[in-house]
């Protein structure tokens, strides 16, 4: 069996997905190289070296592929920070090993006035409408306000303010969900603008969904659609987070969204790339996952929300599970420029998180939910584990923002756990995953109960009946 050497730049439970889709290849024998944020014992476990480079400082990266470039064949690289910072270009130029992630050039995620633009060049007809204020154009703070209520005179209000600078999906506010004032719209928009440029554009009705496709400079291959639930509480209530679940259908598009919808978003990205490609130093520099795209569906034509320049977090996780094909053989295809389909089981995948007790304002907002005396004490994942094994590949248990200190495992700041259910429906996938979300214990860990429901599913789906009714 040939031994292959991978590099993977770890943030969170998205590339503990990865390190296990690698780890089941049965092609290849695999020896992974982590270089990870913390003491995640999944990834220690999985890895023939693990580093902890807690702030993913690119340089650092870097010396740790140099110190293995002998024996690592290429790289995979998920977080959006050291993509953002030119990860790809600094470990290819010093070590030659090939990276799957795009290049600084290509990572617009770094700049959503850059996404804007580029979309507004292809294709205007996806863009909501938007108005950049940049600080740098020196107006006087009155000046700024009188502009500023203008512009929500134009848009009645309904509007979203988004820093220029990504912000982990945390420093989007909306009308009607973050402020209901005009005084609570500009002191958030002055909370962003004092660190830069900030986009208020028009609040789009709909419904969304998350579309990725891997690419490998020449063509691009779209995954199935997958819905994320961004906002930290049941019924979409609550501060926004990194996610808080996701989940696809057996097919690739969501049961509220028509066929025909799900080609209008191959058509537009594809337009995009089609373009893109052309317009970039070398095409091969778009490679992995470049179009990651929010989409919101408004029963006529779908806007695109943002996109971002790497895999989704957690939409990636209900995906990966699901390829049919060896991962590593993906990734030479990749590398290669051959990339022309993939192979996808036709299941039903849901992945739900499990939190601690400051995620999300949680302890804050429901303080006699919380029990304070499981609040610091150590994560138990046997059950979960045990549960997995019973499942098989069905239940997949994937640590994130985790420690290992001794024997015992500790949840930090972040999202601690994902736990992805696979089946033949929703429902089945949604229970089983809910069944190992409950196997997790201590931490005054919590979740959100609704992810994948039927309940959830039904608003969505007459949802969009009605506005296609309006069209």
């Amino acid at each position: 069996m040939e031994k292959v050497g991978i590099l993977v730049v770890v943030y969170g439970s998205r590339e503990a997905a990865v390190i296990d889709a690698f780890s089941r290849s049965q092609s290849y024998h695999v020896e992974l190289y982590v270089a990870d944020m913390r003491q995640n014992p999944f990834n220690i476990q999985k890895a023939a070296k693990h580093i902890v480079i807690p702030d993913l400082n690119v340089g650092e990266i870097c010396k740790f592929a140099e110190k293995n470039k002998d024996i690592i064949d290429f790289g995979v690289v998920c977080p959006e920070k050291p993509i953002i910072e030119g990860v790809r270009d600094l470990v290819e130029k010093q070590t030659g090993i090939p990276m799957i992630c795009p290049t600084k050039e290509c990572a617009i995620e770094a700049s959503k006035i850059q996404q804007r633009m580029l979309f507004q060049e292809i294709i205007p007809k996806v863009n909501p409408r938007f108005k950049i204020f940049d600080p740098k154009n020196h107006v006087s703070s009155q000046e700024l306000k009188r502009t500023v209520y203008s512009w929500l005179d134009e848009l009645a209000n309904n509007a979203v303010v988004k820093p220029d600078r990504p912000a982990a999906g945390k420093g989007v506010g909306v009308w009607g969900d973050h402020f209901t004032s005009r005084e609570q719209l500009f002191e958030h928009f002055l909370s962003n603008y004092q660190h830069g440029a900030v986009i208020i554009e028009e609040k789009i009705e709909g419904e969304e969904s998350s579309f990725q496709a891997l690419c490998d400079g020449k063509h691009l291959i779209a995954l199935p659609d997958t819905r994320d639930y961004k906002r930290a509480f049941d019924d979409d209530k609550g501060p926004n987070t990194g996610g808080m679940g996701s989940y696809k259908d057996k097919g690739e598009t969501l049961p509220f969204l028509t066929n025909t919808e799900r080609e209008q978003e191959k058509k537009i990205v594809t337009q995009i790339f089609e373009k893109w490609k052309t317009r970039v130093s070398d095409p091969s520099s778009l490679r992995g996952i470049p179009l990651y795209a929010a989409f919101m569906h408004t029963g006529k034509h779908p806007k695109i929300l943002e996109n971002n320049s790497r895999p989704g977090d957690p939409e990636i996780i209900n995906i990966l599970p699901t390829i049919k094909d060896d991962f590593v053989d993906v990734c030479f295809k990749i590398l290669e420029g051959n990339l022309t389909k993939i192979e996808l089981e036709k299941v039903a995948t849901v992945t739900a998180y499990k939190v601690p007790p400051g995620y999300g304002d949680y302890m804050t907002t429901f303080p006699s939910k919380v029990d304070k005396a499981e609040v610091g004490s150590p994560v138990d994942l046997s059950e979960a584990y045990t549960l997995s094994r019973k499942y098989k590949d069905r239940l997949r248990i994937y640590p994130a923002s985790v420690e290992q200190r001794g024997n015992q495992i500790f949840a930090l700041k972040s999202r601690t756990v994902a736990v992805l259910g696979v089946a033949d429906s929703i429902e089945e996938a949604r229970q089983i995953s809910l069944e190992g979300i409950n196997a997790i214990k201590g931490g005054a860990l919590w979740n959100r109960t609704d992810i994948a429901s039927k309940h959830h599913i039904e608003k969505c789906v007459k949802h969009m009946e009605e506005l296609r009714r309006r069209k």
